[in-house]
């Protein structure tokens, strides 16, 4: 049983471990949701709260995963903490090592980067037993990896780090890439997303998704910035032009600027009309923006499309739940059909509208954003354990009540959703970031303090939820109390997302945080890994 941790804040005492048989839960509190505080964004930076008594209790947090992760499961992939042992879910390679390395650098946590640091010249990229996942392995390992590498060579450079082991850092990313870019030998460039090593080979996989493609352009460009060779990004934005020019139009972009799902992989055309902003689709639309923030020279192209997608978003997509038409949700679509569900994944979008916004200097895109953050929270206030739910659907408010495409809740979820504006589909939670994310970004937009109460909240629910064993796990049921059973694993991401996302919320301001005021230095990959921007930062090896 992981111990509990206490933390007093303001005469109250917050648990942020799991809870001691016995012992009554913690109070959380539910706070208001004002709509009269003027946001900060728009020329003049905001102003930050620094809580550091939460920040710490993060860090605990971690330390308690990552104790549990070494003891138990260290250098294999994940830990499961329910009993003890390990699971290589991602190739045997260390996958919450590499994922943990960015947070504990960010952190401070110099036990830890050591630890990682002298691991990583001893990964053998060449072989695994496993099939290998090009775009899993690029957002966890080589963004991983990279970003661990910008970190040491830029802001925390002034730490002593043995040079052998940071340029071993950079050398494991390219040689890492040099084994994945076999996925790219296809007839279009469209890359096959299910390959294998010893040596490197693809699948024969017949299609790719577009978040499977679409998400390679950053860290590889990155990799090619950081090296000096073009090859890698050349691949990544090779593969990304069918995604930029969409054919046939007529199925590939049902919407300006919203496309389908699937590409066939030789010809590089659009196989549905089928998408939205959750899984399959995306990291897609969240890396349009993100490429131009990088560098807005190379990528200006990507911003056109980002907001193409952004605007027709806002026009088509949005959608208020008959019971709370306070709310917005962004629908899903089946060809021009809209699909009234969403899902855990598909809450990052509120910080990327945000993000763009700022980015351009729009401040409607930020505005839309906050409402996308307010209707995803809702999604965790109204559970029976403050979480939400992996799927959710509701009952549109200006489509016929009772259409196809709009049905009424099931039974039993009546009550739910007429209180909560939403039923739930699937009531597992796998340790995601997405909705702590968005409320960071509208934190670092805004400096409205009501961002860190709820992302507190949120980690809490979370804590206090899925703590077990020797470290969190996934559960099966966010709105009975306790979460239902434990799935027993404690998923990668943890390291780099959650974890990443509810310290920095509360942390000092820093070069690596998300700048309301057009100075950022660094761009977040989808991993929630820090990756330095392009413009005058490239440098070469440590020497």
């Amino acid at each position: 049983m992981v111990a509990a941790l206490v933390v007093t804040l303001l005469g109250c005492a917050f648990q942020v471990a799991a809870a001691t048989p016995g012992v009554s839960t913690p109070y959380r509190h539910r706070l208001p949701r004002p709509r009269d505080v003027r946001p900060h964004y728009g020329g003049s930076p905001a102003q930050y709260v620094v809580n550091q008594a939460r920040a710490d209790a993060v860090k605990q947090a971690f330390q308690i995963s990552w104790d549990g992760y070494y003891k138990y499961a260290f250098p294999h992939d994940s830990l499961r903490p329910v009993n003890n042992t390990y699971y290589d879910d991602r190739n045997g390679w260390g996958a919450s090592a590499i994922d943990a390395f960015s947070t504990a650098l960010i952190m401070r946590d110099w036990k830890v980067v050591e630890k990682i640091l002298e691991y990583v010249p001893d990964i053998n990229f060449d072989n695994t037993t496993t099939e290998v996942s090009l775009f899993e392995t690029t957002i966890r390992y080589l963004g991983g990896l990279i970003s661990a590498y910008d970190l040491m060579t830029g802001p925390l450079g002034n730490q002593t780090y043995d040079t052998r082991y940071v340029n071993a850092v950079l050398h494991q990313a390219k040689r890492l890439a040099d084994n994945l870019k076999v996925a790219f030998d296809t007839p279009s460039g469209v890359p096959d997303n299910n390959i294998r090593f010893g040596p490197p080979r693809k699948t024969g996989s017949d299609s790719n998704g577009i978040a499977t493609i679409g998400t390679l352009v950053l860290e590889w460009t990155r990799l090619s910035d950081l090296t000096g060779d073009p090859e890698y990004g050349r691949l990544a934005q090779r593969a990304e032009r069918y995604l930029l020019e969409p054919r046939p139009k007529n199925v590939g972009e049902p919407f300006p600027g919203l496309l389908g799902t699937n590409v066939n992989i030789s010809s590089g055309l659009f196989l549905d009309s089928d998408g939205g902003w959750g899984g399959s689709d995306d990291s897609f639309y969240e890396y349009l923006i993100k490429m131009f923030l990088y560098d807005p020279v190379r990528f200006a192209e990507y911003r056109d499309r980002w907001t193409l997608a952004a605007d027709s978003s806002m026009e088509y997509l949005v959608s208020h739940p008959t019971s709370r038409p306070d709310l917005t949700y962004l629908a899903m679509w089946n060809n021009r059909t809209l699909q009234f569900v969403s899902e855990h994944l598909a809450c990052f979008n509120g910080g990327n509208f945000i993000l763009g916004g700022l980015t351009l200097n729009e401040p409607r895109y930020v505005e839309f954003g906050l409402e996308l953050v307010d209707a995803c929270r809702n999604t965790y206030i109204s559970t029976a354990t403050g979480i939400g739910p992996e799927i959710f659907q509701w009952q549109d408010s200006r489509t016929a009540l009772n259409a196809s495409n709009n049905p009424a809740p099931p039974n039993g979820q009546a009550s739910f959703y007429n209180s909560s504006g939403f039923w739930i589909s699937n009531s597992g939670y796998v340790l995601r970031p997405e909705v702590i994310e968005s409320m960071y970004y509208a934190y670092r937009a805004t400096g409205d303090t009501k961002y860190q109460e709820w992302a507190w909240d949120a980690f809490l629910a979370v804590n206090r939820t899925c703590a077990v064993g020797s470290g969190y796990s996934s559960i099966s049921n966010v709105n009975i109390p306790g979460g239902g059973n434990y799935s027993n694993f404690q998923e990668s991401f943890w390291f780099a997302e959650v974890l990443k996302y509810s310290y920095l919320i509360h942390a000092e301001d820093a070069v690596w945080q998300v700048q309301a005021d057009h100075t950022n230095q660094f761009v977040y990959n989808t991993e929630c890994h820090p990756i330095r921007i392009a413009s005058g930062y490239e440098r070469p090896p440590f020497s």
